[in-house]
């Protein structure tokens, strides 16, 4: 590791446990995990991730709109539930169809266990998102622009493909455990995981001298991501929190 390498390690390692305090999630410091938080549920979680796109107290008052328990309930209900919300690219079908994909795949499964069955193979986490992303495809085959920006596309390729970003920060806080992230799930290790990639830590990634690529995909998500486990090789998102509020900040 170079001079500048180890400069930036110090900092980043300072501005970590500085950022790893419950203040750092709260109304005053609003970050979708807040809502997350209050229900300690994998299904919830990927709620709040998912939406997690635009300013953020346009998120935190679209999820505190959300009755959850919907997750839960009947078909029917969630069509009468959710038939005047929308949020930006989706409109109430694309909201309602969304919580019909999740109640049904809740009734099957765990997304834990869909998101190992691929996982395992490889220790590849992208492999995992796309097997959850294919079992909701199977469950429910509604399309529409606002739906498909919402759980996001299945690739094969990093370069040129869309960085995950919401689903790389779901998988950081149900695999990582600190006072940011909330570790519910378990058999997937932290060494594993790619960084959330956004504007935000895309520039710092930049500034810092972390990352050369300039194309905004999964390909630039995973050249950050490597480049951090030359900080941490067991833990290289621990930084991804850290990294964001810094950019957010200036």
């Amino acid at each position: 590791m170079n001079k500048k390498d180890k400069e930036v390690k110090v900092a980043l390692d300072k501005e970590v446990a500085l950022r790893n305090v419950d203040e750092e999630v709260s109304e005053d410091k609003p970050d979708p995990i807040l809502i997350a938080k209050k229900y300690q549920d994998e299904y919830v979680s990927l709620v709040c991730a998912l939406f997690a796109y635009g300013k953020v107290e346009n998120i935190l008052k679209l999820l505190h709109s959300f009755d959850m328990s919907l997750l839960d309930a009947d078909e029917n209900t969630i069509k009468t539930s959710l038939k005047k919300h929308y949020y930006r690219f989706q409109n109430s079908e694309d909201i309602i169809q969304f919580f019909i994909t999740l109640s049904r795949l809740k009734k099957e499964t765990s997304l834990n266990m869909l998101f190992l069955q691929a996982y395992e193979k490889n220790q590849d986490v992208v492999e995992g998102i796309h097997s959850i992303l294919e079992k909701m495809h199977t469950l429910n085959p509604y399309k529409s622009r606002g739906y498909s920006f919402l759980i996001g596309k299945i690739t094969t390729k990093r370069k040129g493909s869309g960085a995950l970003k919401r689903w790389n920060m779901y998988l950081r806080w149900m695999v990582r455990k600190d006072n940011i992230d909330m570790g519910l799930w378990k058999g997937v290790h932290k060494k594993d995981l790619l960084l959330p990639l956004d504007t935000h830590t895309f520039k710092m990634g930049h500034k810092l001298g972390l990352l050369k690529r300039k194309s905004y995909d999964l390909e630039a998500a995973w050249e950050l991501t490597q480049k951090l486990k030359t900080f941490d090789k067991q833990d290289p998102i621990k930084y991804d929190f850290a990294l964001y509020r810094l950019g957010q900040e200036g």
